[in-house]
């Protein structure tokens, strides 16, 4: 038997994009450990896309930005399985379209556009779910460390996912009160994966980042998905309305001496 004892758990993954991204990574590692997954994809093209690559996997269509198909996947989803284990949430979309503003000059439109799909879809697929989540089933959600969030060129999305944790917890306390799922947040690091590439001036940033790591070496989407599984697994049953930062120390190390001396005692690009 496995340490994470997830074999034959039922798993929803939300928010596969291609090989690179974090569900991606989270949906093949629980295969890996046994696990039967369920993702979702938010189009007929990226369903096409994905099935290629995993012929056998359960695919589902779910653009969250849309309630009723939230409702829609949880009636399919129900029909098909009596209950599921857990729920990764692993979706982001801001609209740059225009380029990186400084913040005062958000426009409210896209601020809850990528506040809907980002954040409250969180709250609006627990719900859906409800009903379909074992006693003990895990919820969890993707978001950032502390560093990025007044990071200039994450823009609006940054406040957005901070709300993250604080809906997390509201969600535990919520489904307390007749069960004992558990929400938690996993606060991850600057990630290469191609939905971050997207974002103004976001490689600038990972290539600093990984400079304040302890290790001088750049968070890995894996680890991401490792920490992920642990939380999903009932190893991790006394968290709740928790997050777990993972950086490599990023977040733990601003004066680093070889930044330090770099920015001050030369001209040198870090």
């Amino acid at each position: 038997m496995s340490f994470l004892n997830l074999e034959n758990k039922i798993i929803l993954v939300m928010g596969v994009a291609n090989r690179k991204s974090v569900a991606w990574h989270i949906g093949q590692t629980l295969e890996e450990e046994g696990a039967k997954v369920l993702y979702t994809v938010h189009s007929i093209e990226r369903k096409e896309e994905i099935q290629k690559r995993l012929p056998n996997a359960a695919i589902y269509i779910c653009d969250v930005e849309s309630p009723e198909q939230i409702e829609n996947l949880a009636k399919e989803v129900g029909e098909k399985y009596k209950s599921i284990d857990g729920i990764v949430h692993s979706i982001a979309f801001a609209n740059f379209s225009e380029g990186l503003k400084p913040f005062h000059q958000t426009k409210r439109k896209d601020y809850m556009q990528a506040c809907g799909i980002s954040a409250f879809s969180f709250v609006e697929i627990s719900n859906a779910f409800k009903p379909l989540l074992t006693e003990r089933a895990s919820v969890v959600i993707i978001g950032i460390s502390s560093t990025e969030i007044t990071a200039e060129n994450y823009g609006y999305m940054a406040p957005i996912k901070a709300s993250l944790l604080p809906m997390a917890r509201f969600l535990a306390k919520s489904f307390s009160h007749d069960s004992k799922v558990r929400f938690n947040v996993v606060g991850s690091g600057p990630l290469k994966t191609n939905s971050s590439a997207g974002i103004p001036g976001y490689m600038d940033n990972y290539i600093y980042a990984e400079k304040l790591t302890f290790r001088k070496e750049a968070l890995k989407t894996q680890e991401v998905a490792n920490t992920v599984l642990f939380l999903l697994s009932e190893r991790s049953s006394g968290m709740n309305g928790s997050e777990v930062v993972i950086d490599a120390g990023l977040s733990l190390n601003y004066f680093d001496s070889e930044v330090v001396h770099k920015t001050v005692r030369s001209n040198d690009t870090i």
